[in-house]
């Protein structure tokens, strides 16, 4: 306990001249003895929130953490800064098991990290009732939840605390938890008085990437290879794949290593500490790695296989450009992977848990194959509006084609009316490209009007114009385990030819032997000049109160600086200039080029 003010005590302990919104009203309302629930995202100052009140509150300070490598490296992090703090997990031998709980209960402690199992024994809780108690600190809350996308059974014992430590503040905290699951936190925990902070998830300095999965291994070391040493994370949905990414990335001159819950604990620290002390670049993972890293220069994170939902696909990008420069969160998607992941789920022996992991999953995929704002399409999951688009993801940087797709909705509407609207749509998609198969005949529904009226384009383009509808509220799916196609009161304007739906251009398939590249890690060949025309794209952004890409995107503003056009010709020859730009941009943006 202390009698500085917290602002003292962030400045002298931590190091920090001033606090980010909202720490100071968490804190103080903690230190005051208020309950609080805390929604942040990754690298938002969480952890300072219940670390910097226990300070100033007598007693010890028990902070509830599900995996042993977050708790070292926070109370690696406390100790470097003076505060009394230990962690009691099964790493400890019995000898310094006793230590603790010595030190623990003569108040020699200012924070006590403990795994929620270890904390809800009986002889724990009996000694913790004769202690001083700060405050209880619940990380990573979201796993108290069913509806959370890591539910861990033992949280939900955490809901007792309240009863048996009704004067002690808790607080409960999370980076990824949408609306539905932070009311089941709220419950479960009974904060019913506290009160909630909720930041925005969105994390502006990442560019988020989905990437149509060809040449995985080959996409993979041609974008990792130009990073040139850069931090990154590749994330992998087995031990083996993980064991055989490294490899490659190895054979490829790459300085990777795998990590996985499989390799020997000492192997894992080893590799970890590799990876903080930038002895490594590149860890290939399981997910499990990252929740306890506090690495702030991980410049890209790599999703190789799909996640199995966009909670963790949000915490794990999350771990990339924590110190706020701009980094990168690459997603290779295939359908199959979806297909593997869903069979995975489903042979689940809990049906009500695989039916909320299936939907979770199916989401997942509607982001992979969305064409709108990845950031917007993030933000909405989570409940939270973004204005306009973000300027900072695949789709924004390189926005698709738009068409006038009237006539093909239409097609797509009558195909879900005429067969009833009892089937998903993969039926639809057969009967539009007029397929032969047993289903579609004993249904009678190769007599249909719209059966072969697709038949023009293929499976995908119909796939693709299929999730669009779903975007835009023209199609809705019911039934949660086995979707079908339903249409809603959009559907009846488009029909009467009231209305006109323009789309996105699905992409034309490419030739097997041409191979999609990663966009590699933007390094200019003259860094200096790209800096100064990011500068003047931005005060003309400003002016005209607009995001920088709309006057040019950093494609183009990379090839300016390589190929330092002299006259209006030649910038006018730059990808993503044009005329109409070239005639309002470029006297300033040739001005500028001339005096280097």
């Amino acid at each position: 306990m202390t009698d500085r003010t917290p602002l003292e005590t962030l400045e002298r302990v931590f190091g920090y001249k001033s606090f980010r919104h909202p720490q100071q009203e968490i804190i103080e309302g903690l230190i005051e003895g208020n309950d609080a629930f805390v929604l942040m995202p990754t690298g938002g100052g969480k952890s300072l929130c219940y670390q910097l009140p226990a300070l100033h509150r007598k007693g010890v300070g028990i902070v509830v953490s599900p995996l042993i490598s977050l708790m070292k490296d926070q109370v690696d992090a406390l100790r470097a800064n003076g505060v009394r703090a230990v962690a009691y997990n099964s790493a400890l031998s019995q000898s310094e098991s006793r230590e603790v709980l010595t030190a623990m209960t003569s108040g020699k402690l200012e924070l006590l990290y403990v795994a929620p199992e270890r904390l809800m024994q009986g002889a724990f809780l009996q000694k913790l009732d004769y202690v001083d108690i700060a405050l209880f600190a619940i990380d990573e809350a979201h796993c108290i939840s069913h509806w959370g996308h890591d539910f861990r059974p033992e949280y939900v014992t955490l809901g007792k605390l309240r009863e048996r430590f009704p004067k002690v503040p808790l607080i409960a905290l999370t980076a990824t938890a949408e609306p539905r699951t932070r009311i089941d936190i709220v419950e479960r925990l009974h904060l019913s008085e506290a009160r909630s902070y909720i930041s925005s998830f969105d994390r502006p300095n990442i560019r988020y990437t989905v990437l149509q999965k060809t040449n995985a291994a080959e996409q993979l070391a041609k974008y990792v290879g130009a990073g040139n040493g850069l931090a990154g994370i590749v994330y992998c949905s087995t031990r083996k794949r993980v064991e055989d990414v490294a490899g490659m990335l190895r054979r490829a001159g790459i300085s990777a290593e795998a990590y996985h819950a499989g390799m020997p604990d000492r192997d894992r620290k080893n590799v970890q500490e590799g990876f903080l002390r930038e002895d490594v670049d590149v860890i290939v993972a399981t997910v499990a790695f990252g929740m306890g890293i506090d690495k702030p220069n991980v410049r890209f994170v790599v999703h190789y296989d799909v996640p199995k939902h966009i909670e963790g696909y949000y915490q794990e990008t999350g771990r990339a450009g924590r110190d706020g420069l701009p980094s990168d969160a690459i997603l290779l998607f295939s359908v199959g992977d979806y297909i593997t992941a869903k069979r995975l789920v489903e042979t689940g022996e809990n049906r009500d848990r695989n039916a909320i992991e299936i939907k979770k999953l199916e989401a997942m995929k509607r982001f992979a194959e969305g064409f709108s704002c990845r950031r917007k399409q993030l933000l909405a999951y989570f409940g939270e509006e973004h204005s306009g688009n973000c300027g900072n993801c695949d789709t924004c940087l390189n926005p698709r084609e738009r068409y006038d797709a009237t006539e093909d909705v239409k097609t797509i509407l009558m195909c879900v009316y005429e067969t009833k609207q009892r089937y998903g749509a993969r039926l639809v998609v057969d009967v539009l490209v007029g397929a032969d198969t047993e289903k579609i005949r004993s249904a009678g529904f190769d007599l249909l009007p719209s059966h072969g009226k697709g038949a023009g384009q293929d499976s995908a383009y119909w796939d693709a114009v299929i999730n669009q509808l779903l975007d835009l509220g023209y199609l809705r799916k019911e039934n949660e385990k086995y979707p079908i196609l339903k249409l809603t009161a959009l559907t009846k304007d488009v029909l009467r030819g009231g209305n006109t739906v323009s789309l996105v251009r699905p992409a034309a398939p490419k030739p097997k032997r041409r191979r999609q590249r990663l966009r590699s890690i933007a390094r200019p060949a003259d860094r200096a000049l790209f800096e100064k025309l990011r500068a003047l794209r931005k005060r003309i952004a400003d002016e005209e109160g607009v995001p920088p890409y709309i006057v040019f995107g950093d494609a183009t503003l990379n090839e300016i600086a390589a190929r330092k056009p002299k006259d209006r010709g030649a910038l006018g020859a730059i990808s993503g200039v044009g005329t109409h730009k070239l005639q309002k941009y470029g006297e300033r943006f040739l001005n500028l080029i001339s005096q280097e």
